[in-house]
């Protein structure tokens, strides 16, 4: 397989998109002679008809995951545990016919309610079903801590994976991970894993792996995958007046998310950033956000106005 420098600058593939929107931007996914999109469609927040975490609006749903897909986004992530199990479902439907040749699927196993190793397979066959795929592009091990790392290695969860790799049934196996940098850097060397995925944004900088992480990842040659680029929506709001000042005084006129996505964005060790989108206007925004973004595309007078509005 190739060996990307994530040092070289950005691949842009050209793409059918219409209302004019630019091409999106590609990036290298870690060791894969592959890019992914540099927006990723994260399926946790889907648009819902009530309250209830379950009652998923799929129509809805599936619309935007294809219009993100139709402008590019090909890395469509879930979970089995994300909406009560229903994620899995909208994804499965969404990819059917053309589409699961145009994107990629990453779920994962929850491995916080694995309680015996006939588990994993009893959980696996559920995700293939739902998701309508006889091969999960990337597979993670779900929200990776002390105590579901203990249970990772008591229930050999890593060589269950390597089986499923060997049958044709997982593309690469990554983790996500929810611990102190300590931690993190132990499964790093523990495995030779081909992706991660962690908690990253503006606020988030120095928690959890943070920025050590970050670089000790791709240092290894992962492709890291960011999730709560904008801090499950916080950065998403109008600030107070004193950041919206710092952020005027660069000339530049930015969204707050987009000022948060770019900021991730612009930092070359990240594969792809994933953007919980539930309206059709965010997919949108953020699709146009990523077609403008860059490695170190920002100047320094824009991270010092970032760094001011932690």
């Amino acid at each position: 397989m190739l060996v990307f420098d994530n040092t070289k600058p950005i691949i842009t593939i050209p793409n059918v998109v219409s209302n004019g929107v630019l091409p999106l931007k590609y990036r290298p996914f870690g060791k894969l002679d592959w890019k992914v999109s540099a927006l990723g469609f994260g399926t946790m927040r889907l648009p819902l008809k009530s309250t209830n975490q379950a009652d998923v609006d799929q129509a809805q749903s599936i619309q935007l995951i294809r219009y993100a897909i139709d402008h590019g986004v090909n890395y469509i992530d879930s979970a089995y545990v994300y909406h009560n199990g229903v994620s899995e479902v909208v994804v499965g439907k969404a990819l059917e016919g053309k589409y699961r040749s145009k994107a990629k699927i990453a779920t994962k196993m929850p491995t916080f309610s694995v309680q015996k190793e006939e588990d994993l397979d009893k959980v696996f066959d559920l995700q293939l079903k739902k998701l309508k795929t006889d091969c999960i592009d990337f597979y993670l091990l779900h929200c990776l801590m002390k105590p579901t790392w203990q249970k990772v290695q008591e229930f050999k969860m890593i060589d269950w994976a390597e089986k499923q790799i060997r049958h044709g049934k997982i593309g690469y196996l990554g983790f996500s991970f929810h611990d102190d940098l300590e931690l993190f850097e132990e499964i790093i060397d523990a495995y030779d894993w081909t992706f991660c995925q962690i908690q990253y944004n503006y606020l988030d900088e120095h928690y959890q792996a943070g920025v050590e992480g970050l670089k000790h990842a791709a240092s290894r040659g992962l492709a890291v995958v960011v999730m709560e680029p904008l801090a499950g929506g916080l950065l998403a709001v109008q600030p107070p007046e004193e950041i919206q000042r710092e952020w005027k005084r660069t000339g530049i006129s930015r969204t707050p998310a987009d000022w948060g996505l770019q900021w991730v964005w612009n930092q070359p060790e990240v594969a792809t950033a994933l953007s919980g989108m539930n309206s059709l206007a965010q997919v949108m925004q953020n699709v146009e956000g990523a077609s403008n973004s860059g490695f170190k595309a920002l100047t320094q007078v824009e991270i010092d106005a970032l760094s001011r509005s932690r």
